[in-house]
């Protein structure tokens, strides 16, 4: 063999070499520019798109991977509930120690919303109670505000043992319930919520003012049901000490109450504003027919009103009728004949306005 055609088969050798070796690298970077692009779509997929607006997402006691999605998706939306609800399977939590209510905020990503829900804090909710009349419309209030029934905390509210805890009956638990806001995390049961309902009323009922109550001849379940009677007969503020020493005068002279709001409240009726006939509304909670305080409040109370009536200045009126001038605020009288020239007077105003 010549010399050229030795040259000639390593020169082939060597290009045959080069070329696997190209091919090689080339696989090679087409396998990581694979990787690269499907890590590139995975992140895409889970982690980019920010939560459109804030929700309060719920997980339910025992919830699935699928409500746990569902309930993103009913305040996220589809997309977002998806990337989310991937990113918490990925993770493996055991939703069951997750029962509660958390804040997803406007602009966070997938990735932060999953770090919420496995793993973050739970957002508190607010409670309103103010002028609640009934307890069954409070409870449904209230359920409906948390993972448990009316029908659970009715049944606790109707728990003579928890409720004598308060010094109350379960027919006074509406004076549990003081106007004002509580802040609960949804997760909590009947039992807590009125536990924490009980504390501030027992914050509220001070020695000193249990000692005010005293004084006066009442216990505070009774400042709380004449207290609700007084919310009832007006909005003003700096009046309802007086009519509260007004009724506790009635009470001392063993005189029926005879409150108009005893008779709405008997009849389930908040509309009427002129009471006819009171004593044809057959109730325990009807003044004009039953003597003392009726059974429980006619409706939530609040701290201001308490401290009206425990602070009252004595008088000696046992009688009283709206102003004739529509104001809101009262005539007052001591006798039954100073009482009927007030009472002609606002008789005269419903007629002439037409008021029945």
């Amino acid at each position: 063999m010549t010399d050229n055609k030795k040259k000639s088969k390593k020169t082939s050798s060597a290009d045959l070499e080069k070329k696997k070796r190209m091919k090689r690298i080339a696989v090679a970077l087409s396998v990581l520019c694979f990787f690269a692009v499907g890590g590139l779509a995975t992140w895409t997929i889970l982690f980019s798109g920010m939560a459109p607006s804030s929700a309060i997402v719920r997980i339910p006691s025992n919830a699935s991977k699928e409500q746990l999605r569902d309930s993103i998706w009913k305040y996220l939306g589809e997309p977002y509930a998806k990337k989310v609800s991937r990113l918490v399977a990925l993770r493996g939590t055991d939703l069951n120690a997750r029962h509660g209510a958390y804040l997803i905020e406007a602009g966070m990503s997938p990735l932060d919303a999953m770090r919420r829900l496995t793993s973050g804090p739970q957002q508190p909710l607010t409670i309103t109670i103010n002028g609640f009349r009934l307890l069954p419309v409070l409870e449904e209030k209230v359920a409906a505000r948390f993972d448990f029934s009316q029908d659970s905390i009715a049944s606790t509210l109707a728990d003579a043992g928890l409720l004598k805890e308060y010094g109350l009956t379960p027919e006074q638990a509406l004076a549990l319930f003081i106007n004002d806001s509580y802040e609960f995390y949804w997760d909590a049961s009947p039992v807590d919520v009125v536990k924490k309902i009980g504390a501030h009323f027992n914050d509220v009922w001070t020695p000193d003012r249990k000692a005010k109550a005293k004084a006066l001849g009442l216990s505070p379940a009774d400042v709380m049901i004449l207290a609700s009677i007084v919310d009832e007969e007006s909005n003003k503020l700096d009046e309802k000490g007086t009519i509260g020493r007004l009724y506790i005068n009635r009470l001392n002279k063993g005189m029926r109450l005879e409150a108009d709001p005893t008779v709405r409240y008997a009849g389930g009726d908040f509309t009427v504003k002129r009471v006819r006939n009171p004593k044809e509304v057959e109730s325990p909670y009807n003044t004009y027919l039953h003597a003392g305080l009726p059974p429980g409040p006619i409706r939530t109370t609040s701290v201001e009103t308490i401290d009206a009536i425990l602070n009252s200045a004595p008088h000696d009126y046992i009688f009283m009728c709206a102003k004739e001038d529509f104001s809101g605020y009262h005539n007052f009288a001591s006798t039954y004949s100073e009482h009927k020239v007030n009472a002609r007077r606002y008789k005269r105003e419903l007629d002439r306005r037409g008021i029945f």
